[in-house]
């Protein structure tokens, strides 16, 4: 795309969110070891210019230009990134990568799983580039947070035995090693982004199940793929030392849905940071609904609004998070929806749009839209 393009293609986007009465923008700018943004540490992102290390057309800075175009329409931008992802296209997108990526500089730091490439999460170095990577970004750009998702180990059999053997210290449990490692990640993340600006908002969205009850009994009733054993996400532990600001977990299964029930979910989270400072933003699966057929609860907005309707009467949830933008606009009436749903609210609260812009972390946010770049 060109220049011209690019920006043409932000402007439509972040109109569209304005107008359903969002006010939060969560931009994928590393969907792996690459950015959409001007960066020393990592190569510029395929999905910018088509090849991975090129510039965007006359070298446009897509980052600056979001920002900006998020904050003159009231909206606050929060950059995205996957902090240990390094491909996910397998052996074509490695290969494509230029010399000058970090994963191509520095070969030992990178494990090989399910036909992609990660970084260890249990190298300091690694952990060390991930904090580089967030202040780089605070530092240069004006966003108004750093948000991370749900990529941290890809598998329980993960071919890291010998960085356990190394690092691992006293832990005679490599799942228990591995959580360390992502904790100490979050914490340090979490030092050093309010360090540079105290009013960053910094969060993680995990997967919705921390754990089910049949292991552990402080999980929730469900029965699917937990964070805590799977991808070693201890989110708790987020919540219980504050080391995040919110934390948004991907709740994207319907009401009633025998194996994780999203009503279910909903207060068990509610219930986990009820004692706590960290806010609670509620991931919403919108893709649901442009991947379903009729006779699946998803086919319209019917379980969209039902779901909106069990947050609104909750006591501990601060905003929800759609994923993702393009499962909105491609969905016939969910645009409408969210207008309908929104626009009392700010009548009700007396605001206009740009007034809505959050200055502080002690402003609550109410209304976010994650834009997917890919």
């Amino acid at each position: 795309m060109t220049a011209d393009e690019l920006k043409s293609e932000a402007d439509a986007i972040l109109d569209n969110i304005a107008s359903m009465g969002l006010n939060t923008v969560f931009f994928q700018v590393r969907p792996s070891a690459d950015a959409l943004y001007q960066s020393e540490l990592f190569p510029w992102s395929r999905y910018v210019s088509g090849t991975a290390g090129q510039a965007p057309d006359r070298g446009l800075d897509l980052l600056a230009y979001w920002v900006n175009g998020a904050h003159s329409r009231g909206l606050q931008l929060h950059a995205w990134i996957n902090p240990y992802r390094i491909t996910k296209d397998g052996e074509a997108e490695w290969a494509a990568l230029p010399e000058s990526s970090p994963a191509k500089q520095h070969p030992e730091w990178v494990v090989q799983y399910d036909g992609n490439y990660y970084f260890d999460p249990g190298l300091s170095a690694v952990q060390q580039l991930v904090i580089d990577g967030a202040e780089e970004i605070v530092r240069n750009y004006e966003v108004d947070g750093i948000h991370l998702d749900d990529y941290f180990y890809p598998g329980p059999d993960f071919n890291d035995a010998t960085s356990f053997a190394r690092y691992g210290g006293d832990f005679e449990d490599i799942g228990d090693w591995r959580r360390d490692n992502v904790n100490t990640l979050i914490a340090e993340l979490d030092t050093a982004l309010h360090e540079l600006n105290p009013d960053l908002s910094f969060g993680v969205s995990p997967a919705g199940i921390w754990d089910n009850q049949s292991s552990n009994p402080e999980g929730s009733e469900t029965n699917g793929r937990s964070s805590y054993r799977e991808i070693y996400c201890d989110s708790l532990e987020w919540i219980q030392k504050g080391t995040v600001d919110y934390i948004c977990p991907q709740i994207y299964w319907s009401i009633g849905f025998e194996a994780a029930d999203f009503s279910v979910l909903l207060d068990w989270w509610q219930e986990a940071v009820q004692t706590s400072d960290v806010a609670l933003y509620i991931g919403m699966g919108a893709y649901r609904m442009a991947e379903a057929e009729p006779g699946d609860v998803w086919y319209g907005t019917d379980e969209l609004g039902r779901q909106l309707a069990l947050i609104d009467d909750g006591k501990d949830i601060q905003g929800e998070v759609f994923f993702s933008y393009s499962s909105l606009v491609n969905t016939s009436g969910a645009t409408q929806l969210l207008t309908d749903f929104y626009e009392p609210k700010q009548t009700d609260e007396g605001l206009t749009q740009p007034e809505k812009q959050a200055d502080t972390l002690a402003e609550i946010f109410s209304r976010f839209i994650l834009a997917l770049f890919q």
